[in-house]
């Protein structure tokens, strides 16, 4: 068997459309290829002209304009590869690209042999007798997306450029409101080739049956594709390790097509284990779920077994904020008669029950993710295409970034759906890391052409291969069929505007259950996000998409009536959180500003201040006004670029804060609070949490408290009581002492209140109760703030000031700051409070311990540094200082 990765040597180049025959630009004896341009595999044709200097940076001021000439242009491929001798005659070969991007025509030593015109899925191509020894010559074409649709009825509803609405790729690659046009092409993922004997492994999915502290039952189902001519029976050994023992089981595959169990009880090694029957079926890969261009070629069948492992006391899979995510080892191996081996997977899985509640006990309903037993709540964000440039994205950005959102409490990331089925090492990082994940399939904020044959065996195609590749991880939650498109369609029925029936209903309707139903029966599907209730959007029942705030949408709505909005102070004001009673809130949130590094590193010199053209180019919304009214109700309107900064970022932290808390104590009849959004593909101004440069915005650090597995809250609006709120997301009950300090911002104690608190597993428990003139004990409310710590650190410090800081008499601060001689700590005291205390860093990748926090009078706190590449940190370029004082200098 060979598998060969075919990375390097590739080379790049374009032409107009149809200047030159395929054939003359695909033939081995082309010897123009010479000049052309070297390129990276994995990586795209942009990534590929940045880098020769043949464009300058697209997210450079207008350069994005300046390359809109790349999409419109043919784009080859070349690579040759040295084989020392040919397949046997007994081998298939297999030519196999994990992305293409998008319409794509295949050549093989001057030879068109295939096609694909799907970004988003792999594509294998039978290539057995094709190859020869010695050089041989692979050639890839991308036609322009706008060549291949131009013809195409676009004329119904798409948020944002039609042609998308026939192309099988990333939406957003034509534009977002979070992210510029930059439609892409190239070899975005790997490729490879391999061939094979008799059979191979087609899928592998490890699922649990059931599970419990003293004994889960595990099944195994393998799909074998086989030759006709394969000969004997086949067998499937399955191996499973961790926690120092082992468990096997195997399963027989009849040539005749039928699978014969077998196996039985057995001492494994120095631990003790248990085999399970292998029982199971075989037969041909045929209807939705059918084996598609992975099976091209004549003489091919699928065969399907599945064995069952009895596993006792087995180490579940936990998210991390409730438990370990354990991953066992899976070793599934594939045999002919005769003992050898075929071929060989292997996987990290965990064994874990998920489930989702609809239904409370009371009779109320629910959206509550339940993990072996226990209610979650659903703590994370809306996770977007890392890059725009998504083939060129680096493993260790994704990791760094999955990292960062695991240290900020999230259990949950949401993959949302105009964008990818993310790359693997998503996928496995989040098994690592104990994070669930919210799978939307690639359908966003269009009507599609399901009414089109060719374009439903795409969509089929595309359908199948991503649950075959995905569902085999724990972390995978949910599938759900498309991102806003009921509910935004029937808006818009409502409205009149309405010019042609839903098309694409029969894809997440019916096409995605009836495919789910054969590959994945163990996970819940909804056909859109937001679903559920009175209205695709309703608090009362589903999951919820808060656009009140922000969008000033006047909630609730039922169906049949216009979409209202309300663009006011009081409209979009994210004290409208208060009013939401969603069971699930998977998208709200509000802009901010991208910290001051990523916005300068690529605005040009001199436009680089408050409402510059270039300044507002990197909003990508409509109506910037929202933003503005935002902080008008919060902070007031800047002045500046430096005010704007602190002003945006301090409105989303706390208007974040104000919402999520809200969400939390409503549990668990609110289970799930899904930011929108994580991150950036470009450095622009959005609503994400961490900026293009991978620095944190303020409203990551907030969100280390208010996601906090154990977190003491306060609800409280000027005028009114405030109760005292204690959180508790573990599995085990928790009791603690709480203390509740009131100060003047000079310094003065007004109230300390000492309590023991506690709560019981997964409980919200009001705890204490005050009158506001209480609390402050003749105190100004503009002038006081309030911390609740933890005697025994069982929650993070929480503090609050009782009126918005537009209205806050806030006295002058001077900072004392100390940087450590090692460059990676910086101490800052305070004589007065500061508020919201900003390390302002410049350069990127780098995360703090705390950052943008309020510092007590007298108080002071050390910061640690890290860089998330382990580079040096410029600690003495690092400014700080707080909205009301700066570094004192003396």
């Amino acid at each position: 068997m060979m598998d060969l990765k075919l990375s390097g040597n590739w080379r790049l180049q374009w032409f107009e459309p149809g200047q030159r025959p395929p054939l003359e630009i695909a033939s081995p004896s082309f010897v123009d290829d010479r000049f052309w341009m070297e390129a990276r595999v994995p990586g795209d044709v942009h990534s590929a002209l940045v880098e020769k200097r043949v464009i300058d940076d697209p997210f450079v001021g207008h350069n994005d304009l300046k390359c809109r000439w790349v999409e419109d242009k043919e784009w080859w491929y070349r690579t040759a590869f040295v084989l020392d001798e040919e397949p046997d005659g007994d081998e298939t070969a297999e030519l196999r690209f994990e992305g293409l991007d998008t319409f794509a025509t295949v050549y093989l030593n001057g030879l068109e042999i295939g096609s694909a015109e799907n970004m988003l899925v792999e594509h294998v191509f039978d290539v057995t007798g094709l190859l020869q020894r010695g050089q041989n010559v692979l050639a890839v074409r991308f036609d322009p997306v706008r060549l291949r649709v131009k013809d195409k009825e676009k004329n119904y509803w798409c948020g944002f450029e039609k042609d998308r609405i026939w192309t099988r790729k990333a939406a957003m690659n034509f534009g977002w409101d979070w992210g510029p046009r930059l439609v892409t092409a190239g070899i975005w993922k790997d490729v490879s080739l391999r061939t094979w004997r008799k059979a191979r492994l087609f899928s592998v999915f490890p699922r649990t049956v059931s599970a419990s502290e003293e004994r889960a039952v595990v099944a195994v189902d393998a799909e074998v594709l086989r030759r006709m001519d394969g000969g004997g029976p086949l067998e499937v050994d399955v191996r499973l390790t961790g926690d120092g023992r082992t468990f096997t089981a195997k399963a027989v595959l009849a040539a005749a097509g039928r699978s014969a169990p077998s196996g039985g009880p057995q001492d494994v090694g120095a631990g003790s284990g248990q085999t399970g029957a292998g029982t199971g079926h075989a037969g041909g890969g045929t209807g939705d779920a059918g084996i598609g261009d992975a099976g091209a070629g004549f003489g091919r069948t699928l065969q399907t077994c599945s064995v069952v492992l009895e596993v006792d006391r087995p180490r579940l899979w936990w998210t991390h904020d409730v438990g370990e995510p354990f991953l066992y080892r899976l070793d599934v191996t594939l045999k002919d008669a005769d003992g050898g081996v075929l071929d060989r997977q292997t996987h990290l899985v965990g064994i874990r029950e998920l489930v989702l509640e609809t239904k409370h006990e009371s009779g109320e309903n629910l959206f509550c993710f339940r993990l072996n037993g226990v209610r979650l709540f659903a703590k994370g964000a809306n996770w977007i295409p890392v890059h725009s440039f998504i083939g060129a994205a680096e493993d260790a950005r994704y990791e760094k970034l999955l990292r960062l959102a695991r240290d900020a409490g999230m259990n949950m990331l949401r993959v949302w759906g105009g964008g990818i089925y993310e790359k693997d090492v998503f996928y496995r990082e989040c098994d690592r890391l104990g994070i669930l994940v919210w799978q939307d399939f690639m359908f966003a904020n269009a009507l599609y052409p399901d009414y089109n044959r060719n374009f439903m065996d795409n969509v089929r195609d595309e359908v199948a291969k991503a649950i075959r590749r995905l569902r085999k991880h724990a972390c995978l939650a949910l599938w759900c069929g498309n991102n806003e498109i009921d509910w935004l369609y029937e808006k818009e029925l409502a409205a009149g505007r309405a010019n042609a029936p839903l098309y694409g209903k029969r894809i997440w309707h019916e096409l995605i259950p009836s495919m789910l139903r054969q590959l994945d029966p163990t996970r819940h599907y909804q056909p859109s996000s937001p679903w559920g209730g009175n209205d695709h959007n309703s608090m009362e029942a589903g999951n919820h998409h808060n656009w009140q705030v922000w969008h000033g949408n006047v909630e609730p709505r039922k169906f049949g009536e216009p979409l209202v909005q309300d663009i006011s102070v009081e409209g979009v004001s994210f004290k409208n959180y208060k009013k939401d009673t969603s069971r699930f809130s998977n998208e709200f949130g509000m802009h901010a500003s991208a910290n001051r590094h990523t916005l300068a590193k690529y605005i040009p010199e001199g436009e680089f201040r408050w409402q510059s053209g270039e300044m507002a180019r990197r909003n990508k919304d409509i109506h910037h006004e929202k933003g503005l009214l935002l902080m008008e109700g919060c902070t007031g309107v800047p002045r500046d670029l430096d005010q704007y900064i602190r002003y945006s970022m301090l409105t989303q932290a706390e208007g974040l804060k104000y919402g999520v808390e809200h969400f939390r104590r409503r549990k668990p009849f609110t289970s799930g609070a899904l930011i929108w959004q994580l991150n950036d593909c470009w450095p622009g101004t959005s609503w994400s949490l961490i900026d293009y440069e991978l620095l944190p915005k303020a409203s990551y650090y907030y969100a280390r408290t208010f996601f906090a597995p154990v977190a003491a809250t306060i609800d409280h609006d000027p005028g009114k009581p405030a109760a005292v709120w204690l959180v508790n997301d573990r599995r085990e009950a928790v009791e603690d002492e709480l203390l509740l300090e009131v100060k003047t911002f000079e310094g003065k104690t007004l109230r300390t209140e000492a309590m023991r608190i506690a709560a019981g597993p997964g409980e919200a428990r009001r705890v204490a109760v005050f009158a506001e003139e209480d609390l402050l004990n003749g105190g100004r409310p503009e002038s006081a703030v309030v911390r609740l710590r933890s005697r025994g650190g069982l929650f993070p410090d929480n503090v609050y000031c009782l009126r918005d800081f537009k209205d806050l008499a806030l006295p002058k601060a001077r900072l004392s700051v100390r940087r450590d001689a090692g460059g990676s700590a910086i101490t800052v005291a305070t004589d007065n409070l500061a508020r919201f205390v900003m390390l302002d860093i410049p350069q990127g990748e780098v995360a703090c311990s705390d950052n943008f926090f309020d510092l007590l009078p007298g108080e002071s706190r050390t910061i640690e540094l890290r860089h998330l590449s382990g580079e040096p940190i410029r600690i003495h370029d690092i400014r700080v200082s707080a909205v009301n004082g700066d570094e004192r200098l003396d």
